[in-house]
C-alpha cells in the first residue's frame, strides 16, 4: 500500500490518508498504554464515581458512529443503561432526548471543534446540573480539550497526537476513540485488554501487508453501490465504513449500513448482482448462525457482485469463488468491541483504494462541499424566537 514516494503519495493527494489508516495497530498500542496510566485510570475512576444511572455518548459525524461502537459493551462492563445520541439532537432537542435522572455525557471527537460539540456541553452545563461530563478527543488544543478546565462536572481525556488525522476523512481518530472509549468501565483495567489490543493490532498488520492487493482488487471493481452489514456494535462500524466510501468517492458509490436481520425488511430490494456486500460478522456463534444464514440467501438470490468477509474462523461454504475473506485468525476476541476496529480498517481500506480507481484524492474528496471540521454555524438559545441566536457563538478554525 506504501509503495510510492512520500512526494508522490502527496501529489496524488492520498499520503495523510494512507499513512493514517497504516498508523492504526501503533497508535491502538499507544491508546492501550494510556488508559493503563495510573494518571488516567485515577481520573476515569472520579469520573465514574459515583456509578451513573445513565451514560450516553454524543458526536456528530463519524464520532456519533464510535459512540454506536461502543455503546453495547460499555453497557454490559458499566451494569447501566448506555446509549449514543447525536449531538445535533442533543443541540435541539436535549430536554427530551436525555434519559431523566442525570448521567454522564461522553463527547465523542476528532477535534473537539465542531459547532455542536462545544455547544451541547455548554447547553448541559447550564441547564442540566444532574449531567457529569467527559470528552475523549484527539486535538490536545481543541475546544474540548481546553475550554472547561476550570468546571468541576467535567473532565477529559485526549489521544495520542498522531491520531488527530490531517486528512478530511477521519480514520486512525475513529478507531483510536472507539478503543478509549470501549476501555472504559475498567475493562482496560484487566490483564487480558492489552493482549486483546496487541491481537487485534496484529490481526490488521498482518491484513496491510497480505491482503492489501486483493482489496485493492475489489476497490478498482465496477461497483456502483456498496452494502456494509453488521450486528449489534458492529452496525456502527458498518455505517461508518459505507461513510467512509460515500465520503471518499465523493457519493458516486451510493452506500446503505443495515444489520444482517433487518436487511431483509425491504432493504435488500435495492440490492442487485453489482453490489458490493461487506460484512462484518460476529464473534458470538449464535448471532454468526443468523449472519450466515442471510449471506447464504444473498447466494441463492444471486445478490452482490463479490462480498468481503471480516471475522475470526469464516465458514468455507459462505466464501464464494470472487470474495475477499479478510480471516482474523489468532483473535481470540473476548467481547465484542475489539473486532470492530479490523471492521473499520477494511472499510477504510476499501474505499481507499476506491477513490483512487474512481481519479479521486483520499485527503480531500470533496471538492470543496465538506471541510475537515464543520463550519460554524449559529447557535441558537433553547426556546428563543426563530433567528434569535444564542448568545456567545464562536467560530470554529
Amino acid at each position: 500500500m506504501a509503495a510510492a514516494s512520500p512526494e508522490a503519495q502527496r501529489e496524488r493527494g492520498y499520503a495523510d490518508t494512507l499513512r493514517e489508516i497504516l498508523q492504526q495497530p501503533a497508535t491502538w498500542q499507544a491508546t492501550a498504554a494510556l488508559l493503563r496510566e495510573p494518571s488516567t485510570q485515577a481520573q476515569l475512576r472520579a469520573v465514574l464515581t459515583p456509578r451513573p444511572a445513565h451514560v450516553v455518548l454524543t458526536g456528530s459525524g463519524s464520532s456519533i458512529y464510535a459512540g454506536e461502537c461502543i455503546a453495547p459493551d460499555l453497557q454490559q462492563a458499566l451494569g447501566v443503561p448506555v446509549q449514543a445520541i447525536a449531538a445535533g439532537t442533543l443541540l435541539t432537542h436535549w430536554r427530551s432526548a436525555l434519559p431523566p435522572g442525570g448521567g454522564l455525557l461522553i463527547s465523542i471527537a476528532r477535534s473537539g471543534d465542531s459547532p455542536e460539540s462545544a455547544g451541547v456541553v455548554d447547553q448541559l452545563l447550564a441547564h442540566a446540573p444532574d449531567w457529569r461530563h467527559l470528552a475523549i478527543t484527539c486535538n490536545a488544543n481543541g475546544k474540548l480539550a481546553t475550554q472547561y478546565r476550570g468546571e468541576s462536572r467535567y473532565g477529559a481525556l485526549v489521544l495520542d497526537e498522531r491520531t488527530n488525522d490531517r486528512s478530511l476523512v477521519m480514520t486512525s481518530s475513529f478507531t483510536n476513540l472507539v478503543l478509549a472509549g470501549s476501555g472504559l468501565g475498567g475493562r482496560a483495567d484487566g490483564a487480558s485488554w492489552p493482549d486483546g489490543v496487541r491481537r487485534v493490532a496484529g490481526c490488521v498488520q498482518h491484513m496491510f501487508d497480505t491482503q492489501a492487493d486483493a482489496l485493492a482488487a475489489v476497490g478498482y471493481g465496477s461497483f456502483d453501490q456498496a452494502v456494509f452489514l453488521g450486528s449489534g456494535g458492529a452496525l456502527g462500524a458498518a455505517r461508518e465504513a459505507a461513510l467512509k466510501m460515500l465520503e471518499m468517492t465523493g457519493g458516486r458509490v451510493s452506500t446503505m449500513a443495515e444489520t444482517f436481520l433487518g436487511l431483509r425488511h425491504g432493504p435488500m430490494s435495492s440490492l442487485d448482482e453489482d453490489t458490493l456486500v461487506v460484512a462484518f460478522l460476529s464473534p458470538d456463534p449464535a448471532v454468526r448462525a443468523y449472519e450466515y444464514d442471510l449471506l447464504r440467501e444473498l447466494s441463492r438470490k444471486r445478490l452482490g457482485q463479490v462480498r468481503v468477509l471480516v471475522g475470526e474462523g469464516i465458514a468455507e461454504d459462505v466464501i464464494g469463488a470472487q470474495d475477499v475473506a479478510v480471516d482474523l485468525q489468532g483473535l481470540h476476541a473476548g467481547d465484542d468491541a475489539l473486532p470492530l476496529l479490523a471492521d473499520v480498517a477494511v472499510g477504510q481500506t476499501l474505499a481507499f483504494f476506491r477513490c483512487l480507481a474512481l481519479g479521486g484524492k483520499p485527503d480531500a474528496p470533496a471538492q470543496g462541499v465538506l471541510t475537515r471540521v464543520v463550519e460554524s454555524f449559529a447557535l441558537h438559545a433553547a426556546g428563543a424566537p426563530p433567528g434569535q441566536s444564542a448568545q456567545g457563538e464562536e467560530s470554529v478554525a
